[in-house]
């Protein structure tokens, strides 16, 4: 009996609480069309969106042809505020749009732009955050080329900006640009995956020895890489990691016992070639990879990587060569100070990366 009361009087108190206010639908939808000497938008924004910005209540007072006329000038000078398009590495800026269109029956206004292009631009890039109030707002993002849909994506307050590649020769050629700059700059700040290469290479030899050092490396994180990246193979980073750092100890260690039997650090850089490759793609995941480039932004990245190799490669032989020329003692004590160095230096990684989670990538 005290039970059913208990629900009655809830009932009875709830008879008279007002009605709460939600955001029915916290989308935005933009249609990015590129056309030949063109690039067409469709933006459609919900009415309680608007409605917020330009506080009008009750929202639907927005989808009124009258309040459009009067206020569609102001929202859409905000929404463009917010919203960039770039092409070919140029915001585009000329654009052309259309008045404000009511949908009732998507209880949303839409707006359609054209802006000129004078060549095929290779890439696209949408930076958009149309309504910042809403922290849970999301923009659906299509791509189409001749008419057909060839991408979808989704912007929201932590990944506002999306890079599209055309699938034609300039965009293959904006893939390049930009994966191979980027290979060069991971290998070359990425002071794990260094000193791994810088080890290997302290106990010198001719440059021929040291490139297929290198080559035998980059052999099997290209394996692993694409494996992690096409999601096949996706090891977790937490235990990548720290085989990353105890591969740059046994480097070290290596370097210390070697006698004068067979030179096998190529077979030590193909071995522990596969564990740096599952960290190199746990970059490339941050990176967004164009699903219809992937092959091409793949290859572009292994050959940035290489490409930074060899440039240690040339830095450290060279420094290692000349010193070892003048003073063959002294080229013993840096492979050897070098040596304790590396292992030092995996040793903190390990342990920092197993216990306090501050891993390097």
């Amino acid at each position: 009996m005290g039970v059913r009361l208990a629900l009655l009087a809830l009932l009875f108190i709830l008879s008279f609480a007002p009605p709460a206010v939600a955001h029915p639908v916290p989308f935005s939808y933009l249609d990015v069309r590129i056309e030949p000497g063109a690039i067409e938008l469709t933006l459609v924004a919900h009415m309680f969106d608007i409605a917020h910005e330009l506080g009008i209540d009750p929202p639907d007072r927005v989808l009124d042809p009258s309040v459009l006329i009067s206020k569609g000038d102001a929202v859409l000078a905000l929404l463009r505020g917010r919203l960039q398009i770039t092409a070919g590495g140029r915001v585009l800026s000329e654009g052309t749009w259309s008045a404000a269109e009511p949908l009732p029956d998507r209880q949303s206004v839409r707006w359609r732009a054209r802006y000129p292009a004078t060549s095929a631009p290779g890439s696209v890039t949408v930076t958009a955050t149309l309504f910042p109030y809403d922290p849970a707002h999301q923009t659906f993002l299509n791509f189409y080329e001749g008419g057909a849909l060839t991408s979808q994506a989704i912007l929201d307050r932590s990944h506002p900006q999306l890079e599209y590649f055309v699938g034609d020769r300039q965009g293959v050629f904006a893939v390049i640009r930009k994966f191979v700059p980027a290979g060069i700059h991971h290998i070359l700040v990425g002071p794990d995956h260094l000193l791994f290469l810088v080890g290997l290479l302290l106990l010198g030899g001719s440059i021929r020895r040291l490139l297929l050092v290198v080559s035998a490396f980059t052999a099997a994180h290209s394996i692993t890489l694409s494996l992690a990246a096409l999601n096949i193979i996706t090891p977790p980073a937490r235990l990548i990691e720290p085989a990353i750092a105890l591969s740059i100890v046994y480097v070290g260690v290596d370097n210390l016992m070697v006698g004068r039997g067979r030179d096998v650090r190529a077979w030590i850089a193909f071995a522990f070639g596969f564990i740096h490759g599952f960290g190199f793609a746990n970059v490339l995941r941050e990176m967004n990879l164009p699903s219809r480039a992937l092959g091409w932004s793949l290859f572009s990245f292994n050959v940035g990587v290489e490409i930074g190799q060899l440039l240690v490669v040339v830095v450290v032989a060279s420094v290692l060569i000349a010193l070892r020329s003048r003073n063959e003692a002294a080229g013993r004590r840096l492979a050897f100070a070098g040596s304790l160095a590396v292992i030092v230096l995996g040793a903190f990684w390990f342990i920092q990366r197993v216990f306090f989670l501050g891993g390097i990538t």
